[in-house]
């Protein structure tokens, strides 16, 4: 079935399961560039005119950091007094946390740009990938897949995570960030971390081994503090899981020695992260997605945390931005932009500590932006912010931070800051595949 896109801000009444299917028609493809944007998002605006047309997004530019609605005020602020007025644009878990905060929590949302942009080979592999990608070992995996972007004319929910976990992210990277427990009082110390990216085709060389199924190489190193430091983990990410676990070593500094990692997937305790994330919450969701079943719910106009330039400003300190329960407002930007919503809900005889979760990923750059998630008995537990940050100087829309809450505990966990990192994230970067085995990372811990 082909997807029909609303021109109001309500939910399509779609439940989706997973078909068995081909890949999109020609004719369904020639749409990309035309009614559609060349990865897939209604091109048009809505309506109302509070969504406007893409027109390509922001041009490339060096001045990463130069905030091009600077100037710009609040349309409205959304309070704990008026939260009721704006339900219908926002998820439950929006909504919980101003219940949960009453006092605090607020969302300034201001007029909506569509500065989502990638470069003209990705648009080119979404066209190919349109016409030839298919799913495969039940959702698990993909067939005649090139890159990124697997499905950007999606025709289920799982199509639609999968464009999430497959999104371009510039090819190659190093990045220096921080991923900072925050305790209910506030508290918190920051933890550097250093992580080295790669997909296959951007690597200097070849692997040793077949990388059919290979989806990205990353290793990842605590720096700060010292307490935390001399452990390194690698992984090699296959896009089917289930076929081919993921590949994952641990380098333990204080044993000195490498070892595998099996466990390093879907709930285990997510790296210095205090208890407050699973593994498969990094990125707001990634891994294999064998543990859930999934429905596309449909779209819905929804306030999303969006060109968050202010929650990347080398002027901050991470002072200014963390605070008791959730981040400072004073520094966060919300805009009104279409999304797709998509449920997960644990399979019968699967355990995971999430029971269910809803997923509310932008459509302009397949990013997932709001992410509700429920523990075994059906109570909303933790929400999960991407705050949307488009890196102009390489064409990737990422996050400038990601916020996960807790909603019981009163405690939550921010990652992707970079503001007293330096540059932070650095697309320049080729590596070559002796750079992510499990020798390198012994050399790393050393």
């Amino acid at each position: 079935m082909t997807t029909r896109f609303p021109t109001k801000p309500l939910l399509l009444a779609l439940a989706v399961t997973l078909p068995v299917h081909a890949a999109v028609s020609p004719d369904q493809a020639a749409k990309l560039g035309q009614t559609l944007t060349p990865v897939g998002a209604e091109m048009q605006g809505n309506a109302e005119g509070t969504i406007p047309a893409w027109k390509g997004g922001l041009t490339q530019s060096n001045e990463r950091y130069a905030n091009p609605f600077a100037d710009e005020q609040p349309l409205f602020v959304i309070t704990a007094d008026n939260a009721d007025q704006y339900a219908d644009r926002l998820s439950p878990g929006q909504q919980a946390l101003f219940q949960r905060y009453p006092d605090s929590f607020r969302m300034p949302v201001y007029p909506t740009h569509r500065t989502a942009a990638y470069p003209a080979s990705v648009y080119e592999k979404a066209r190919k990938n349109a016409l030839q990608t298919e799913l495969t070992d039940d959702g698990n995996g993909l067939n005649n897949f090139d890159e990124t972007i697997a499905f950007p004319i999606p025709q289920n929910g799982l199509e639609v995570i999968w464009n999430h976990i497959t999104r371009y992210r510039g090819g190659a990277l190093e990045r220096t960030f921080v991923q900072v427990p925050v305790q209910a009082n506030g508290a918190f110390t920051p933890i550097r971390i250093n992580e080295k990216t790669s997909w296959p085709e951007y690597l200097n060389d070849k692997a040793d081994s077949d990388e059919s199924n290979i989806l990205l190489y990353f290793v990842q190193q605590v720096q700060a503090p010292a307490r935390l430091t001399g452990e390194v983990l690698l992984v090699h990410e296959t896009l089917n899981q289930v076929q081919q676990a993921r590949q994952a070593w641990t380098y333990n500094a204080g044993q000195r020695r490498v070892r595998r990692a099996p466990q390093i997937a879907y709930d285990a305790p997510g790296t210095a992260s205090d208890g407050q994330r699973t593994t498969d919450n990094l990125d707001i969701f990634n891994g294999a997605p064998d543990r859930y079943d999934w429905k596309l719910i449909g779209k819905q106009e929804l306030y999303i945390p969006y060109n968050s330039f202010r929650l990347a400003d080398r002027s901050l300190k991470y002072d200014d931005l963390l605070q008791p329960g959730h981040l400072n407002p004073d520094h966060t930007r919300y805009e009104l932009h279409r999304v797709w919503k998509v449920e997960a809900t644990l399979k019968d005889g699967e355990r995971h500590i999430y029971g269910k979760r809803v997923f509310y990923i932008d459509e302009d750059s397949w990013q997932i932006a709001i992410a509700d998630h429920y523990d075994t008995r059906g109570q909303l537990w933790r929400v999960a912010e991407g705050h949307f940050f488009p890196y102009r100087d390489a064409l990737v829309p990422w996050y400038s931070a990601e916020a996960l809450y807790d909603l019981q505990s009163g405690r939550y966990l921010v990652g992707s800051l970079t503001n007293e990192e330096g540059q932070g994230f650095d697309f320049t970067q080729r590596f070559k595949y002796s750079d992510f085995t499990p020798q390198a990372i012994r050399r790393l811990g050393r």
